[in-house]
């Protein structure tokens, strides 16, 4: 699962079209129990869905060296480097964001800090404006969060007070509009059996069967 370019990015949804799901798998290493959760949720959602998938262990996010390669001029991204384009224009096509990720270091991956970096622009995803909060270019989009930790429920609580998570939903996705519908935790993991892996699989396939057929209930 990599990145696939958008064949259509300025129809409206209607009622009658399948939902347009986004889904980016943070984890830079491929094999990784969240790329089996990622394709878990896709089988399941394809059916009723249209999904895209970023793939951060297959793509390449280039380092950023310049302050305009953090910014999109009244939207216009054409100065930025390709594969980040085509990353933006999915993100813009998308009705439902999926984000998947390891906890490191009681925060995510690398891999997806830089992404976010390049791809959540001001100028596509928020817009500053001059003694107000900034406008929220991406509001009427949702979003749901699955991460994998070593550590137990309570110590990320406790501890880390949710940060990888919460930082995500609050600082990220909601600065610019998008409501977070959902966030679900699978801990444990490294003292976890095979029989637990696998029923968290299927969890993941039923949520994505569920996201897809919100739409149909609109």
């Amino acid at each position: 699962m990599t990145l696939t370019s958008p064949t259509d990015t300025g129809t409206a949804t209607t009622n009658h079209d399948p939902r347009r799901i986004l889904v980016v798998i943070g984890h830079p290493i491929a094999g990784s129990l969240n790329h089996a959760l990622a394709a878990a949720y896709v089988e399941h959602a394809r059916p009723a869905a249209e999904v895209r998938v970023h793939d951060l262990a297959a793509i390449r996010i280039p380092h950023t060296d310049a302050r305009e390669q953090l910014r999109a001029w009244d939207g216009d991204t054409t100065p930025l480097e390709p594969v980040v384009r085509e990353l933006i224009d999915d993100l813009v096509w998308a009705e439902h964001v999926v984000i998947l990720f390891p906890q490191w270091w009681g925060t995510y991956p690398a891999a997806l800090k830089a992404y976010l970096d390049r791809v959540v622009l001001s100028g596509v995803a928020f817009r500053y404006r001059t003694g107000q909060i900034p406008r929220r270019l991406l509001a009427g989009r949702t979003a749901r969060i699955l991460m994998t930790a070593d550590g137990p429920a309570w110590w990320n609580r406790m501890r880390y007070r949710n940060a990888a998570e919460t930082s995500l939903a609050r600082a990220t996705l909601e600065y610019c509009g998008i409501r977070v519908r959902g966030i679900t935790r699978f801990m444990k993991v490294r003292f976890s059996t095979p029989e637990q892996r696998a029923g968290w699989i299927r969890e993941a396939g039923r949520l994505g069967a569920r996201d897809a057929a919100h739409a149909r209930r609109r």
